[in-house]
């Protein structure tokens, strides 16, 4: 069987994973160095979610799609979304002068999306939503709370640091089902709650510029939530119908 290496989609995905790296040595070389700047895996992972975006969707476009290319998707997402908010989390509990082994903690992120993404891979039922919290979402939510702690818009304590780690770890591997931005059509009536969570994101983003998107993903959860209950609740009306 010939293997293609150099596809678009395949290089696009390089990318995504060549901005992870970056933004993880970034994480943990402030962890000695100071004057490094923890804003700089953020930007790191929103270009690495942006190279995310773009292999699928060249795939989709060219028709190149193939199981290296799945394979190498998620080896790079486990770097990119997975190993650089688990060190991210660890620099951050560093910077705020946590002492001892309960930095440890922070690595429940990456462990977790190893466990999202292999998951994913297998599961038919995530076609059309998601089951649990992407990695993406996670890693964003994490990088923008780094910035807003940089610019001192937000004052977290180890131990804050260390919840936030346990809890956006179970949110990986949770059982909530989340909506996905993936469009059948653009009619307003099929897609509402996303173009209604659009809306507001983008008016956060312009309103608190990048230290918000720690809120903009709360508020995807919390909406993913709500769908979720609304839904169960039409399917058992319609059950008893």
């Amino acid at each position: 069987m010939k293997i293609k290496y150099f596809t678009l989609p395949n290089l696009l995905t390089l990318c995504n994973l060549a901005c992870g790296v970056l933004a993880t040595v970034c994480a943990v070389a402030s962890i000695w160095d100071t004057t490094i700047s923890l804003k700089i895996p953020l930007l790191l992972i929103l270009a690495s979610a942006i190279f995310d975006f773009l292999d699928g969707f060249a795939a989709r476009l060219t028709g190149q799609y193939s199981e290296l290319g799945v394979q190498l998707d998620s080896l790079a997402d486990m770097v990119s979304f997975g190993v650089t908010p688990s060190l991210l989390l660890v620099a951050m509990f560093c910077s705020t002068e946590g002492i001892g082994w309960w930095w440890l903690l922070c690595l429940a992120v990456a462990l977790c999306s190893a466990l999202r993404l292999a998951r994913f891979n297998i599961d038919p039922e995530q076609k059309e939503s998601f089951i649990g919290l992407p990695t993406p979402a996670l890693a964003i939510a994490v990088g923008s709370l780094a910035w807003a702690m940089e610019e001192g818009v937000l004052t977290l304590s180890p131990s804050i640091i260390l919840a936030i780690s346990v809890v956006g770890a179970w949110l990986l591997i949770s059982p909530l089902r989340m909506f996905s931005f993936k469009f059948k059509s653009f009619a307003t009536r099929d897609n509402a709650v996303r173009y209604g969570f659009i809306i507001m994101a983008l008016t956060a983003l312009i309103v608190g510029g990048l230290s918000t998107l720690w809120c903009i993903i709360v508020l995807y959860i919390i909406t993913s939530i709500v769908v979720s209950i609304a839904e169960d609740c039409k399917a058992k009306r319609n059950t008893r119908a």
